[in-house]
């Protein structure tokens, strides 16, 4: 997969200012299916995301989450339904320079500078956004004249994220956009991109960080086996791995015995270290402190892993996770414009 689409793999000198027609929709997916051969990746997912929101797209490998961004960047047609981004055709709002990608590798010329390669993708739009500007916003100004091939892997995470700000996107998607990046780099790469969808510009990410989704996005959206089981806001994906985690220092425990306490759900052995995932923590507890030696007690809710572990695992039930008042065409961002 090319790694800036609009920048670089499918750059035109067509004004985007009025193309096409308008929509209330930054993206909507209907009834999307994707097929390669016998195998199904995309299974009719159903998806609109509002022009401003930043959505985290989450899901294990294999879960068809890139055949599906593949298919919102006109990379791949579908095998049946529909993708429309601002209302066009894919294709169509990529070379109106509406759509930029930032990818996880290729698409840079090692023996050009920073600078010179930001340069070279600005040269193929008709109104780029400036050089110096884009340069700045990525947080790479002073590393503009350093080879492309002497750049870390964050640095160079950051050059494609310059690079795909040229065109002045109205949707960027972004797939495991902070590899490679230390905390600080992470950092600052979320504000500036939470400041560029504070503006207007849709954000559509793919992370294996679930602390980013969680820290960064308005609304996240978890696929397993090409179908959605889960969308909603951070807190209300949360709240879907109903329940609690009990930790405990208990030696030797009996995980046969741990796992067959009423509403226990999973048994995890961490040394003498146990964590009961369970329904209710009141009556672990109670058992725990009645029938056993543990101690140093400790209870928890459920996180964003947790989330992600009970409805994307083997277990996990497609469509079952829709969060009241989201996945729907009237779903709004609940970030604050400020």
């Amino acid at each position: 997969m090319n790694n800036t689409i609009g920048s670089t793999g499918a750059a035109t000198s067509v004004d985007r200012r009025g193309a096409g027609p308008s929509s209330n929709s930054a993206i909507e997916l209907a009834h999307l299916v994707k097929k390669f051969g016998d195998v199904t990746a995309v299974a009719g997912l159903d998806l609109q995301v509002r022009p401003g929101e930043i959505v985290a797209f989450l899901g294990p490998n294999g879960a068809g989450k890139t055949s599906t961004i593949d298919m919102i960047l006109g990379l791949s047609r579908p095998t049946a339904g529909s993708v429309q981004v601002f209302g066009l055709s894919p294709v169509d709002a990529v070379a109106h320079g509406r759509v930029a990608a930032v990818m996880q590798s290729g698409g840079l010329l090692k023996d050009l500078t920073v600078k010179e390669t930001v340069q070279l993708t600005a040269s193929l739009f008709h109104q780029p956004r400036p050089v110096a500007e884009v340069l700045q916003r990525a947080g790479i100004t002073e590393i503009a004249d350093r080879r492309v091939d002497k750049c870390s892997g964050g640095e160079k995470q950051r050059l494609r994220f310059a690079m795909a700000l040229l065109p002045e996107p109205d949707l960027i998607v972004l797939d495991e956009p902070t590899t490679g990046m230390d905390v600080e780099a992470r950092r600052a790469f979320w504000t500036a991109i939470r400041e560029d969808a504070a503006a207007g510009r849709t954000v559509v990410f793919a992370t294996h960080y679930l602390d980013e989704a969680d820290s960064y996005a308005d609304r996240i959206v978890m696929v397993r086996k090409g179908e959605i089981v889960a969308d909603g806001t951070p807190a209300e994906v949360r709240a879907m791995a109903s329940g609690r985690t009990v930790r405990a220092h208990l030696p030797n425990a009996d995980q046969v015995m741990l796992a067959g306490l009423p509403g226990v759900t999973s048994v995890e052995l961490r040394g003498d270290t146990v964590l009961l995932r369970c329904e209710d923590s009141d009556a672990v507890l109670r058992h725990l402190l009645l029938h056993t030696s543990a101690r140093d007690l400790e209870v928890t809710s459920h996180n964003l892993e947790d989330a992600f572990i009970a409805l994307t695992g083997p277990g996990g039930s497609p469509g079952s996770g829709r969060a009241a008042g989201t996945g729907r065409t009237d779903h709004t961002s609940t970030r604050s414009k400020s």
